[in-house]
């Protein structure tokens, strides 16, 4: 009997997001969406991750009123988006009642599917997300971070499915940011999910295609038990991105399994995007093939740009292989963290200053936060000496806490500020958008009646100079620059955060 695979289409966020710096604009995904309501994907991925930063900060589109588009254009489809659980879409917890008002406005407005992440898969930090989903009543999809390290084993990602069923996801998802999984990861993780949490629990498999073997990663995954993959429409595929949607549903011919889409609609698709993605050729990718070298290095591409970024500021480009090996040092200190938004930029910022400054002579707030425990808890023990320094940086002590425990309510301060912005319109959307971005914000509801910008279109548009992270690490908050001294020298070091 052949078994129906689901599939997760991607062209709508992470797609772009990975391969354009999420520059695409919503005028230029909307002639595709008929064909993608009626191709038959299980799911939509639209919205979350770097696309509500991009939308406000590059692209003068209210990221809410683009859900809406899609929930209008998109009548057949769930549509689904990607949430860092107490981060929501920023890159600081939030208390909880902001959660709450963010998930029910992103349900209120659309949204069916909520893929719920931490950075160090520390079940607290989702647990209040995955409650808020529930009462709305839509879909809660559990989301373990795939890394590889000595602590990481099949085991401990299976005991962190059971604990997200225990808190009532209606769907697991193994999520791969770096195509570090390989095929026999990927099927003993799937079979040992099945096996423990039982075989009616629904197991998404999302991963990319950047080192060249998560395409028989997904096969595996699919033999094992899994449910639904993710893929990405061919013309918005491999690199930094994801597997192709129409390989995917080739490789299952004769198998015992099949993806019922619609080729005739995933031909549309394909052609639509071919031709948009040179007019966005300013912000493409510069990782156009294979790297392998991050099975070594566990840093994904846009992280290693993002880097060598940093160092160029510095004149210091020639020191980067130090800071590669440097990483996997800091991330061992700081208990094996994942490298996935907001962890990524944390470690390879310090290794950057390590580098460049001696191992801890300089310290980051951010990195003095994750190592005290208020970015959550670490999967490992934290190296002591540094945890003392950290906590000399900091002038507070670590906690053992869910870190959204210490937080005061926020809501009326954050609606008093926004709505004091000249063109904010009051609404809780709004405010919520302020929340997330409150240096961002002000400039957007001022520039908001102009329209969106459409850089696809743009007859200039701007170019991304040498170095700058793109792809799925795309530059999305403004630079942040540190005022440091060091035997007497001060040192100006301005460090740009990167986005999941």
């Amino acid at each position: 009997m052949t078994k129906t695979i689901d599939i997760t289409e991607l062209c709508l966020r992470d797609a772009h997001q990975s391969l354009l710096a999420t520059r695409m604009a919503l005028a230029d995904m909307v002639p595709a969406c008929a064909d993608i309501d009626q191709a038959g994907y299980w799911s939509v991925e639209c919205w979350g991750g770097a696309t509500f930063d991009a939308c406000i900060r590059f692209l003068n589109e209210d990221p809410w009123e683009r859900l809406r588009v899609f929930r209008k254009l998109l009548p057949n489809s769930r549509l689904q988006m990607l949430l860092r659980g107490q981060n929501l879409l920023g890159y600081r917890h939030y208390e909880d009642g902001v959660v709450d008002r963010f998930v029910d406005k992103a349900a209120e407005n659309g949204m069916d599917v909520f893929r719920v992440f931490d950075a160090l898969n520390d079940i607290r930090n989702i647990r209040h997300s995955v409650q808020a989903v529930r009462r709305n009543g839509k879909h809660a999809q559990g989301t373990i971070c795939y890394t590889v390290s000595p602590l990481h084993t099949t085991e401990t990602f299976v005991a962190m499915a059971e604990q997200l069923v225990d808190l009532g996801c209606d769907s697991i998802c193994l999520k791969d940011m770096a195509a570090l999984l390989k095929p026999q990861p990927a099927y003993d993780i799937v079979k040992g999910i099945k096996t423990r949490c039982g075989e009616g629990v629904r197991i998404h498999v999302h991963t990319h295609a950047t080192t060249g073997v998560t395409l028989v990663s997904l096969m595996k995954a699919i033999e094992a038990g899994a449910d639904c993959v993710d893929t990405a429409i061919s013309s918005l595929s491999l690199g930094p991105g994801h597997n192709p949607t129409e390989s995917l549903v080739a490789m299952l011919d004769g198998t015992g399994y099949e993806a019922r889409l619609n080729k005739a609609c995933l031909h549309r698709i394909k052609d639509h995007f071919a031709a948009l993605r040179p007019r966005y050729q300013a912000f493409m990718s510069n990782i156009h093939g294979v790297e392998t070298d991050i099975f070594d290095s566990q840093i994904p591409g846009g992280m290693i740009s993002n880097m060598e970024s940093q160092l160029k500021q510095q004149k210091a480009e020639d020191r980067l292989d130090e800071v590669l090996v440097e990483v996997p040092r800091v991330r061992e200190d700081a208990g094996f963290p994942p490298l996935v938004t907001p962890s990524s930029q944390i470690v390879g910022t310090q290794a950057v200053f390590n580098v460049l400054m001696g191992r801890y002579k300089v310290m980051s707030s951010e990195f003095a936060d994750l190592m005290l425990g208020y970015y959550g808890q670490a999967p490992g023990e934290r190296d002591p000496a540094v945890l003392a320094l950290a906590e000399q940086h900091a002038h507070k002590p670590p906690i053992e806490q869910r870190p959204a425990d210490l937080l005061q309510p926020e809501w009326g301060a954050l609606q008093a500020a926004a709505t004091a912005l000249p063109g904010c319109d009051g609404s809780e959307e709004d405010v919520l958008t302020y929340a997330m971005f409150p240096q961002v914000a002000p400039g957007f509801f001022a520039s908001r009646a102009l329209g969106p910008k459409n850089l696809g279109v743009d007859p200039a548009p701007p170019a991304v100079p040498a170095g700058s992270p793109v792809g799925e690490a795309a530059p999305l908050r403004s630079p942040i620059t540190y005022d440091v001294k060091l035997n007497g020298r001060s040192h100006r070091v301005s460090v740009t955060p990167v986005s999941e």
